[in-house]
């Protein structure tokens, strides 16, 4: 797993909601999410990272570093 992608489960996790959950607050498919925690997207724009990283409460450089 990666970085980023362990890092956004983390922060879910953190905050209790489910990949669904967090697919809707960030406006992007659940599958996308999915892909990012298991690695299988290893280049996602900074759009969609913008995105997790609002819906999650956190800053972009949270889920890179």
């Amino acid at each position: 797993m990666s970085t980023i992608g362990k890092n956004i489960k983390n922060f879910r996790e953190l905050k209790k909601i489910s990949q669904d959950r967090l697919s809707k607050l960030a406006d992007i498919s659940s599958n996308t999410v999915a892909k990012l925690e298991l690695d299988d997207s290893t280049n996602p724009t900074i759009d969609t990272l913008q995105k997790i990283a609002e819906a999650l409460g956190v800053k972009v450089e949270d889920l890179i570093k």
